[in-house]
């Protein structure tokens, strides 16, 4: 896992062979970044980033200045690399890691975010639901952006707050957001 840009640029960080996850490729997480940074200002932003696996997106937002970012995951393995790259990076302040399952943290709906990114399994039975899950929560605050990743096999466009789709090889990003 490689960050891309801001203040911890080009640092890189090896989770273990055995990772269960499927990070967000480098390709995708640069054109996502460059056209969130050209709307975006993120140093007054707070962030969600749902089913973090590797973290590399939370990463990205404190590296670029998001002074608050919380990323759940709610496998073991994946949350300790998450701890130990915030512990090497020393960003304890701006960055709260949560062992927790994503579907249980958005039914408690702890507090409202500026950006949301939702990155579960592509494979996930529950994965169309997750729109919803969110939006009719206050988890999103009135002026958010969820963005959610998943493969070529679903289509959120016909959902009413779907504003964009964006694709990176197998890599899409469904943009939702109740303000047109």
């Amino acid at each position: 896992m490689r960050i891309i840009g801001g203040a911890f640029k080009s640092r890189v960080f090896r989770p273990a062979k055995n990772f269960k996850a499927r990070p967000t490729t480098d390709f995708a997480r640069e054109n996502l970044f460059n056209i969130l940074e050209n709307r975006y200002d993120f140093e007054n932003k707070k962030m969600l980033d749902l089913f973090s696996g590797t973290g590399s997106i939370s990463f990205e937002f404190v590296s670029r200045g998001c002074p608050d970012v919380t990323c759940v995951e709610s496998d073991r393995f994946h949350y300790q690399f998450i701890c130990s790259v915030i512990e090497t990076l020393g960003i304890k302040r701006e960055l709260k890691a949560l062992h927790v399952d994503a579907f249980k943290f958005i039914d408690r709906s702890p507090g409202t975010f500026d950006l949301i990114f939702a990155d579960p399994p592509y494979e996930l039975s529950r994965i169309a639901e997750i729109p919803d899950l969110i939006l009719n929560t206050n988890l999103l605050g009135n002026e958010g952006l969820l963005i959610l990743e998943h493969g070529k096999t679903n289509d959120f466009s016909h959902h009413p707050l779907f504003r964009e789709l964006r694709k990176y090889g197998s890599v899409h990003f469904s943009f939702f957001s109740r303000v047109q």
